[in-house]
């Protein structure tokens, strides 16, 4: 076999070797990528990303690449309860989270799914007209509420005194729960806080990082000790001997010690629903039914259904973009305030 003949030699790409610096970068960029959601956002797009490719198995069909066709066929699968036997159909709001998800997961692997697509749009659409139902609210926890929901806790101990705090907190502050837990004592003192306080003279000043970026919100000192937000945090700080890092941690050692770690959110949904349940919030309904009305949102939505001020006041303590969504939160306030009946002559 002459020189021309003999079969050209397989080219090898050679790994790519990273430096040192290259490698820290990289695990920088890790880490911005995880700050770009919340935590609850990327466990929810992990679960999503794992049901859609558990049915795409199943059928046989393929994961990759993105097949609006296939999106289709499995939002229909979730709407009409046939995903998984015995599993129930999805709602709406839970379709539409699952999209979101899907829409991230491939766009994390370079891929892009059309959304607009008539397989998707158009089905989604009738999905919306045929199962869409008024949103679920949130009982809003108001004031009387709150002072019936702090008397159920132990003033006594660590744990009691702390609960009492994030209630107080939570309310008056119009946070969301991951917002409450993400709080430190001071400005960029853990890898993972998401805000910090400053107790002044008439209040606290509370930086948080939130949905919607970075915003300041001012709590002020209430009308007794009892109920005043900025007291309740002064006392637990004070007896749980808090000097800097997360403000809210775990209570340790059958309640005697506080530990280092930060709470998880999932705490202030349990603290919402347990005491509402204590202290006998509405108390009208059935068991069952109280213990699907209470959430963290509840301190967010009371605080937004009691407070008599200008509406842009709760908007701006609330953090929203607009007035619609802070009137979404608003229960009981300015129901028929105006009467358009009388106001037409009738």
């Amino acid at each position: 076999m002459s020189a021309q003949e003999q079969p050209a030699a397989e080219e090898v790409t050679p790994p790519v070797v990273l430096s040192s610096h290259l490698e820290q970068l990289t695990e920088r960029a890790r880490t911005y990528v995880d700050a770009a959601s919340s935590a609850n956002t990327r466990r929810a797009y992990a679960s999503d990303w794992k049901h859609f490719s558990a049915w795409c198995r199943r059928q046989g069909l393929a994961l990759l690449p993105p097949s609006p066709q296939v999106v289709g066929l499995y939002i229909t699968a979730c709407a009409s309860g046939t995903v998984e036997r015995g599993v129930k159909p999805n709602s709406v709001s839970t379709i539409e989270r699952r999209l979101s998800s899907l829409s991230w997961n491939y766009a994390q692997r370079g891929l892009s799914l059309d959304r607009r697509d008539r397989h998707i749009a158009t089905v989604l659409a009738g999905i919306r007209n045929t199962h869409a139902a008024p949103p679920r609210q949130k009982e809003a926890i108001l004031p009387e509420d709150i002072i019936a929901m702090l008397e159920t806790l132990d003033r006594g101990t660590l744990r009691g005194l702390r609960d009492r705090a994030m209630l107080l907190l939570g309310f008056a502050g119009g946070l969301r729960r991951s917002e409450i837990v993400g709080l430190d004592l001071g400005r960029d003192q853990t890898e993972d806080g998401k805000g910090w306080i400053e107790i002044l003279d008439k209040g606290m000043l509370v930086t948080l990082r939130g949905k919607t970026g970075w915003r300041e919100v001012e709590v002020g000192r209430g009308s007794a000790d009892t109920t005043c937000p900025i007291a309740a945090i002064e006392t637990w700080v004070k007896f749980a001997r808090l000097a800097k890092g997360p403000l809210f941690r775990r209570v340790t050692g059958q309640g005697k010690s506080v530990g280092a770690d930060r709470l998880n959110d999932q705490e202030v949904a349990r603290l919402v629903k347990r005491t509402a349940m204590a202290a006998g919030v509405r108390g009208d309904l059935s068991e069952a039914e109280r213990q699907q009305k209470f959430a963290g949102h509840s301190l967010r939505a009371g605080l937004a259904s009691s407070a008599e001020v200008d509406e842009r006041y709760v908007q701006k303590q609330l953090g929203h973009a607009s007035a619609e969504m802070t009137r979404r939160y608003q229960r009981r306030r300015d129901r028929f305030r105006i009467n358009l009946t009388k106001a037409a002559g009738l």
